[in-house]
């Protein structure tokens, strides 16, 4: 472990994770789980230590479940499973490069249990707009707009929560990378020591419009104004989205977090 450094990446599905990881599995420095046979390469499928989020409900579901969440008072948290893990993880990496990529999005609320295993690990979390997550994961969770709302809010909430005990790490919102995605990953890999990586991969600017034209028709069609917990929706959650830099009543709308960016 000495040679190399690791770096865990997550956030919610849908959010970014899976480009970023592509993104700096691409340096000729770092090494990436690819071409694994598993949803999107995610390191959660790769190994047997701990549970995958299926276990917990999978997408748009597991982050209700407080077993989900896992820190280093975790009984898992053991030296022999860090050890295992290691072993497993260590057979889809190049060995012979230095930084060693794990992307899972339930890695948000795993955090802090991955820099028990692993201390002088590095995170990147990335977040996106909670309805655009939760409108690009109903078709897998078959789950209704409130309560992925609501799924996306409490587990970024928790992720806030866990921040203060995390040594290395890089926050960033999605919105704000796909408008400078050059820039961004400049940040990012001058704060992993990473040599700069080419931006090879198309970069959509405008990822959340689709998302939201179709928040505002369900919102209005009178099929969801007979449906108070669908039209109620942005009261009933505005404050909280606006606590994570983000806004239900004007999805557009950026609000500023003073804890984005650099930590460690």
């Amino acid at each position: 472990m000495i040679a190399h450094q690791t770096v865990f990446i997550g956030g919610l599905h849908r959010s970014g994770t899976s480009l970023v990881h592509e993104i700096l599995r691409g340096s000729p420095e770092a090494t990436g789980f690819i071409n694994t046979g598993f949803p999107q390469d995610e390191g959660q499928f790769l190994q047997t230590v701990y549970p995958r989020a299926s276990e917990f409900g999978g997408p748009g579901r597991f982050g209700f479940d407080k077993a989900s969440h896992m820190d280093e008072t975790h009984p898992l948290a053991t030296p022999a499973n860090a050890d295992k893990l290691f072993q497993e993880w260590s057979k889809h990496w190049d060995m012979t490069r230095k930084f060693l990529l794990e992307k899972s999005p339930p890695n948000i609320v795993r955090l802090r249990y991955f820099q028990a295993l692993y201390p002088g690990s590095k995170f990147i979390v990335i977040l996106r707009h909670p309805l655009a997550v939760s409108y690009a994961t109903r078709k897998w969770s078959k789950t209704a707009i409130p309560e992925l709302l609501e799924h996306s809010i409490l587990c970024y909430e928790r992720f806030v929560q866990d921040m203060s005990h995390l040594k290395h790490l890089a926050v960033f919102r999605y919105e704000e990378f796909v408008q400078k995605p050059v820039e961004t990953l400049e940040v990012i890999t001058d704060w992993l020591g990473m040599p700069r990586v080419e931006l090879k991969h198309e970069v959509r600017p405008n990822v959340n419009g689709a998302y939201f034209d179709t928040f505002r028709s369900e919102q209005a069609s009178l099929l969801n104004k007979l449906k108070p917990s669908f039209s109620g929706m942005p009261e009933k959650f505005e404050s909280r989205a606006n606590a994570l830099g983000y806004s239900i009543e004007e999805p557009e709308k950026l609000l500023p977090l003073p804890w984005l960016g650099l930590h460690g």
